[in-house]
């Protein structure tokens, strides 16, 4: 039985919160880790994935990615073959720092290649004749103490490299690095709740919120349009996000009352959502921010597989998309979504898939967040409860759906 793959697409952002690349990586619903026995086949099928059977721009847009190579793929032809302005070469831990090894690293760097060194975890004296030939470092920090880790970015700055911190979670842990001058980051932090209960939710986000109950209660246009009025703030920032490419119109909206009728309810219903994302985003990264592009992912990508399992229905197309998107709302205003979710009129299985994982929706939810964490046990049992789903459907849509989102805040020209 051939081995079901999945392409995992993870960001690294920048000093200012700014998607600046992103990694790609290998995902089988058969394992529990991203990775293969065997590195070469693993960099092999994302590279096919990434560059034959999903197409360059539809994984990484206008963005780098980097991937894994182990010593047999960097010294394999195959390199050759990728585009210098769109990939980073990562290099593995594993690589033997060697004359042959140091002659394929300096002929790929006079070809144009960006190379980036994998998990440097300090006192790897055999590594530095890398350092002045690679362009990024990547340092996992979860290895570190504070002082270890000063004393790391330390001497790593001597060499003209970037240095980009591994697995950070926290907050504290970005402030810890950029304070260090890091100038890139990897890790689950911006999509990690910090729940303040007591934490009031901001007037535009409030606004919003009230927006998108009186949008799923079927409310006068007027009554909408009031709250705008209110804000105008919030009518500047709909409409920037309503005149993206991903909206798909071919006319520019100029008023609300326009988008309400060019886009119709379930439309505005949804760029609503994602609004809450782009006014209540606190982090410093220009629109779309990378919050905001992995909630929009979810729901689209909710959206999708909704109609590939089966369930046709505008209804449960809609609340489908709304589960992926408000699934990450607690992150971004820190406060539970139980609390979030009480005063809007959300139907009962969308509750019931955000706060339990129940239903079907619940089941689509815990796929998508197993496809970004590399869960593959949680794959496996996912695909195994919905009807319809295969790995050639969940790449397909889960492409489209990265495209999608990208395509937030693109302008119309």
């Amino acid at each position: 039985m051939p081995r079901e793959i999945f392409l995992g697409r993870q960001p690294i952002l920048d000093r200012k919160g700014n998607v600046a690349a992103y990694e790609l990586l290998f995902r089988s619903s058969q394992a529990n880790q991203a990775t293969f026995p065997d590195n070469t086949a693993a960099t092999a099928t994302v590279i096919n994935h990434a560059f034959a059977n999903m197409g360059l721009d539809s994984v990484l847009g206008e963005h780098r990615g980097f991937i894994n190579f182990d010593a047999e793929l960097l010294l394999n032809d195959i390199v050759g073959l990728l585009p210098r302005d769109k990939v980073v070469i990562e290099l593995l831990e594993t690589i033997p720092v060697n004359a042959q090894i140091l002659d394929r690293v300096r002929a790929l760097k006079a070809d144009g290649f960006m190379l980036a060194l994998d998990d440097y975890t300090g006192n790897q004296r055999e590594k530095e004749a890398l350092f002045k030939l690679v362009d990024v470092v990547k340092v996992e920090i979860t290895g570190f103490s504070a002082r270890e880790l000063e004393k790391t970015a330390n001497e790593l700055r001597r060499y003209p490299v970037r240095l980009l911190a591994e697995k950070v979670d926290t907050r504290e842990q970005v402030d810890r690095c950029l304070h260090l001058g890091f100038e890139l980051f990897q890790g689950y932090y911006f999509a990690k709740p910090v729940i303040l209960s007591t934490r009031r939710v901001s007037p535009a986000a409030q606004a919003i919120l009230r927006l998108v109950g009186l949008v799923v209660a079927d409310a006068g246009t007027p009554e909408i349009e009031q709250i705008f009025r209110e804000n105008p703030d919030l009518t500047v920032n709909l409409l920037r996000v309503v005149n993206s490419v991903a909206v798909g119109t071919r006319q520019r909206i100029d008023s609300v009352r326009q988008a309400i009728v060019v886009l119709g309810r379930n439309q505005l219903n949804r760029w609503l959502q994602i609004l809450v994302f782009a006014v209540g985003d606190q982090t410093g990264a220009n629109h779309p921010s990378p919050l905001t592009i992995l909630a929009s992912t979810r729901g689209r990508l909710m959206e999708m597989l909704a109609t590939a399992t089966g369930k046709s229905d505008a209804t449960f197309r809609e609340r489908a998309f709304m589960t992926g998107l408000l699934s990450l709302t607690d992150t971004l205003l820190r406060i539970p979504l139980a609390d979030i979710l009480a005063p809007l009129p959300v139907a009962s299985e969308v509750k019931s898939a955000l706060l339990e994982r129940k239903g079907q929706l619940g089941l689509l939810l815990k796929l998508i967040e197993a496809l970004e964490t590399g869960d593959g046990v949680a794959i496996s049992s996912a695909l195994m409860t919905l009807p319809g789903l295969t790995a050639e459907t969940v790449n397909l849509a889960q492409m489209e759906a990265m495209a999608w989102a990208d395509a937030l805040g693109t302008p119309i020209s």
